[in-house]
């Protein structure tokens, strides 16, 4: 039987769709989220999330429910999701932040922004910004820690949601024939020097990054 890991735990139906399509799951948290306590003064008009968990992060300072007038940029369409939820407006979303960037520096460039940010943030979205002299503030919200997991079963595929996630992996894992499937190309190309064996999601989702392994497997 096909047996796939997956580097962070999956919701149970998403578990499930690989279950169904007859692959063996193995789970485990390669990396851990810690929220940060901020400091709120200063906060621009325009906000920046490039990540759920930066926005959940924001939800916890108190001082966010009086905020909900700002206008929302934001990464990923479940980001974008999980802060219309909470009632805030996103104004702009992209799948990726050079995407965001772009956006904002062609159309909202005269704006000020303030980007909430994780520990092992890309330079992308502040640099693109910076050089397009867009003013930006920047909030540390939470940390990312690597959470390494020996794992002696064999495998043959290996799912991947960020960066941070293949570092962890790596640490305490050799890739050898493995395919990697990746939820976007930053996470690609965190394994570029690695391994050529990588599908890459159609869209930055962990459903897509599912779909992209049962339907590689049904094909092979």
């Amino acid at each position: 039987m096909t047996r796939i890991l997956s580097s962070k735990k999956l919701l149970p139906n998403q578990k499930q769709y690989l279950l169904n399509a007859g692959l063996s799951v193995v789970e485990a948290n390669f990396i851990a989220i810690k929220f940060n306590p901020f400091v709120t003064s200063g906060i621009s008009e325009n906000l920046i999330f490039t990540s759920t968990n930066a926005f959940k992060s924001f939800l916890q300072n108190e001082v966010s429910s009086r905020l909900k007038s700002r206008r929302i940029f934001c990464v990923g369409s479940k980001t974008k999701e999980f802060i219309e939820e909470a009632g805030f407006k996103v104004v702009e979303s992209a799948d990726y932040a050079s995407e965001l960037s772009q956006i904002i520096v062609e159309s909202h460039q005269d704006k000020a922004f303030t980007f909430f940010s994780g520990s092992m943030r890309r330079d992308t979205l502040p640099e693109a910004l910076k050089n397009a002299g867009v003013v930006c503030s920047e909030i540390e919200v939470y940390e990312t820690v690597l959470t390494p997991h020996k794992i002696n079963t064999a495998l043959d595929g290996l799912l991947f949601f960020s960066p941070s996630g293949v570092e962890s992996f790596l640490l305490e894992n050799k890739i050898t024939n493995q395919t990697c499937f990746c939820i976007g190309t930053t996470t690609a190309e965190a394994l570029a020097a690695v391994t050529d064996n990588i599908v890459v999601a159609n869209k930055p989702t962990v459903e897509n990054v599912v779909v992209q392994c049962i339907n590689y497997y049904k094909d092979n």
